[in-house]
């Protein structure tokens, strides 16, 4: 027989640990913050090992508690997905997924028409994501850029991200060699300040210090570059569609890895369920799809 101790017990722990406190539990689980410390001290007596060091305005995981916790919260996920799945009507099938604004925009929602096709009773929602938005208990997986390192989440790579400058066709006319650089816009991204430096040091071009307008996302970043307002240093997938159509074209060949990936996250109970899996094994097919072939305008090179 299972030895299940205390449930409502455990219940309250893993809210503690999660929240970071016995108030946010009580809020998520309907009751006074007394009551989760009163059930949390009853499992702690029942297991006879400490969970929490309480200290002063917080709680503290012992680490008999980390170790509970990091069971406990996968357990509850895939219990709340399984009972989701089998309350929800037959006919709704709903795909969650976690994604940043740009990369929803450049490069899934322009192939989503593919896997609706291919199914079409799966209803995809998006909801916000990106490098900063921890994994949602709601999600069904999430796309994020980095270096594959999320506890708790399998993490299936997706694309390198690789980084190369790109313009409108009429500024790349005037862009031989990378030493061109030191006189046209860079546009720049707020949050990834290392992509001029990390590309220009490799061109070995350390010198030039990269002046235009910064945006805060990539999407604005590459959007001005259609516009024409400058040079901007494009990230692979974003620019894949743009360099095919010819909107952007890349002055150079070189391209230098960014030192992180994309990559789809998910939880390992996820592979269960039969939405996830046909997006998995759809996404997995698209992103194994070879990049359209860059445009350039002049002369490829990487002499300074």
């Amino acid at each position: 027989m299972r030895r299940l101790l205390f449930l409502n017990g455990i219940k309250a722990f893993e809210a503690a640990a999660r929240t970071g406190s016995f108030a946010g539990a009580g809020v998520e689980l309907s009751v006074s913050a007394a009551a989760v410390s009163r059930m949390v001290h009853l499992l702690e007596e029942r297991l006879g090992v400490a969970l929490f060091e309480r200290k002063a305005n917080r709680l503290v995981l012992t680490q008999a508690g980390r170790a509970y916790q990091s069971g406990l919260t996968p357990i509850f996920d895939a219990l709340a997905s399984l009972t989701a799945q089998v309350t929800a009507p037959a006919s709704v099938r709903v795909l969650t997924i976690g994604v940043g604004h740009t990369f929803a925009m450049r490069w899934l929602i322009p192939r989503l028409s593919e896997f609706r096709s291919e199914e079409p009773d799966i209803e995809v929602r998006f909801t916000t994501g990106g490098a900063s938005v921890p994994f949602g208990e709601d999600w069904s997986c999430g796309i994020k850029l980095g270096t594959g390192d999320w506890p708790g989440l399998v993490a299936e790579p997706l694309f390198a991200g690789d980084l190369t400058p790109v313009c409108v066709p009429r500024l790349a006319t005037s862009l031989k060699r990378p030493a061109d650089l030191k006189g046209p816009s860079l546009i720049r991204v707020e949050h990834s300040p290392e992509d001029w430096p990390l590309w220009l040091r490799a061109a070995n071009l350390p010198r030039i210090n990269p002046r235009g307008p910064e945006f805060q996302f990539y999407g604005q970043a590459l959007q001005a570059a259609v516009d024409g307002l400058g040079i901007a240093m494009g990230i692979r997938p974003y620019i894949d569609d743009d360099l095919a159509a010819g909107r952007l074209v890349a002055p150079f060949d070189l391209s230098v890895p960014k030192g992180m990936r994309w990559y789809l996250l998910y939880r390992s109970f996820q592979t269960e369920q039969r939405d996830f899996a046909a997006f998995r094994r759809w996404i997995m097919r698209a992103a194994a799809e070879p990049a359209a072939r860059p445009r350039r305008s002049g002369r490829s090179t990487v002499r300074n």
